[in-house]
Order: structure tokens, then sequence, then C-alpha cells
């Protein structure tokens, strides 16, 4: 196989809580993780010349071992002691710096594409374990579907699927710095936590309104603070009929649940009529295939 393309899904987060801060700096979390299907494009080809070149469609993006796609296919090359190369086509269109694991689910896609194209003969498991190394979303962006995450993020409980919906997502433009976040949260003052349990019996009973309700991320109370748009945002989805909506990961991207496709598209032309934000799109959930 000398070419392969592949989408890379983004993720938001269902529900997100902090439970402390570890010596080194990284915090416990707890949260509910679900892939959507809003992508980006990535087209692998293999090369006769040794070294990696990558390429893609936002100029202000690096090309070189500042980007984790170039990382993750540097790490198996390293590895594996590869004497061929390959070349990356990234046509970004999942937010960048918007909590939606963009950077990560790139470097999870070029890990199982470099796995595949140079017949590697890693499991899930195998390439979740080298992932980790990268970030702590990229194990999960591996496994994707409807997934419990704890530790640090990287130990991964798959859920029952999410029941059916659509999904409204608003970037507005700024950009959000996860390290700031976290290290602006005080883990010791969260009196709020989100009701995690409350989202897994929800999706244990198939019941949408359920997960809606019980939908929260601590690290609001920090990026909307000193974004307040994302709080105008939250209000309009709900006013224009989301069950519910919330700020996913670290922000600044906000997600609306809705029953109906054209309720979400209701609401997306509102906010963008209120020029909240120009990136506003209308999507639906990615429910992984399990193996039995």
């Amino acid at each position: 196989m000398d070419r392969l393309e592949l989408k890379a899904l983004g993720k938001i987060n269902l529900g997100l809580d902090v439970l402390g801060r570890r010596e080194n700096g990284y915090h416990d979390v707890r949260m509910v993780m679900q892939t959507v299907y809003l992508y980006d494009r990535i087209i692998m080809k293999k090369s006769k010349t040794p070294g990696i070149r990558l390429e893609t469609n936002l100029y202000y993006l690096p090309v070189n071992e500042n980007n984790l796609a170039y990382q993750a296919a540097q790490m198996l090359m390293d590895e594996f002691h590869m004497e061929e190369g390959v070349s990356i086509q990234l046509d970004k269109h999942i937010p960048v710096a918007a909590g939606m694991a963009g950077g990560s689910s790139n470097a999870a896609a070029v890990l199982f594409g470099m796995n595949r194209m140079f017949s590697l003969g890693l499991s899930q498991k195998e390439l979740m374990e080298r992932g980790v190394k990268l970030g702590a979303d990229v194990p999960y962006c591996i496994m994707r579907g409807t997934v419990l995450a704890e530790g640090i993020g990287e130990i991964l409980t798959p859920l029952s699927p999410m029941p059916k919906c659509y999904v409204l997502i608003a970037k507005p433009a700024i950009s959000v710095s996860t390290k700031m976040v976290y290290e602006k949260l005080d883990s010791h003052e969260i009196e709020d936590h989100p009701d995690i349990d409350g989202i897994l019996a929800g999706l244990k009973a198939g019941d949408l309104k359920k997960v809606a309700g019980s939908m929260g991320n601590v690290l609001e109370r920090v990026t909307v603070d000193a974004y307040p748009v994302i709080d105008q945002i939250k209000k309009m989805m709900i006013k224009e009929g989301a069950l519910n909506a919330m700020m996913s990961g670290s922000g600044p991207t906000v997600f609306g649940i809705f029953e109906e496709k054209a309720t979400a598209r209701k609401a997306a032309d509102a906010i963008r009529d209120a020029r909240l934000t120009k990136q506003v799109y209308v999507t639906n959930i990615h429910n992984a295939r399990r193996k039995r």
C-alpha cells in the first residue's frame, strides 16, 4: 500500500471533571468523550526519499517536529528503523486550538496510517500505548466513540453508544491555551462537580435527555471568565432549542445537543446572524464499532 486517505475525527466532552493535581503538574480527570463527524482529511504517501514531508492548508500551522502528526510519523520511523519516507497532506477542518482534539486526532490517524501502510503489525492497544507519549487525548482518538476517560485521560473504558442526535458546534474567533486553563484551575476550589454518573446512566438507558441534562465542564469557570462570548453562545443555543449546551474541553468551542437537525440549523443561523462566530457546523455523532 503506497497511498492512504484517512479521516481524523474531532471530539467533544459530554462531561469533564477534574479530581486533583499530581506533583508532576498533570491533572487527574474523569471525562466522557464523544467522537463527532467533523474531521480533518489526511492523505499519506510512501516515498523512496527518507524522512517526513508534511503539508497543510493552514499557513500558520507548523510542518515540522512541532506538529503532532509529524511527531507520530517520526516515532514509528525511529522505532522501526524505516529507510523509506512518507509525505503527509493535512487538510484541516476541525477548529484549531478549540478543545476538540484536532491535533491529537491527526496524530492518531498518522499512527494508524503508518501502521497500516508499512505493515508494522501493531494492535490498537499497542498504538494507544505509543500515542499517550504524544498527548493524553491521542489514545482516545485512536479508540473513538463514547468513552469514559480517567487518570490523565489515558485510562479508557468504552461506554454504551450515545443516542442519535445532532450536534451544533460553534467556535468563536479566539484561541485558548489548554495549559493556561489547567494552570488557573484550582481543583480544591471546585464545589459544583459535573454529574458524570448521570451521563453514564443516561447512556446505559439510551436516554438522550438524561445525558444532555447531566452535562457539565469544570473548566468553564476559567475559560468563560476570560471569554464571556462562550457563555453568550451557550445561552443562544439553549434559547434556540438545544437540550443543553456546553464548552468542549478547555474551549473555546461550544456545542449544543439537538433532537432535530432543522432546529440545529436554525440555531446555527441565529449564531451567525448575531455575529458571535463564523465557524459554525451542524453535524452528528460517530459511534465506533466495537469488536465483540
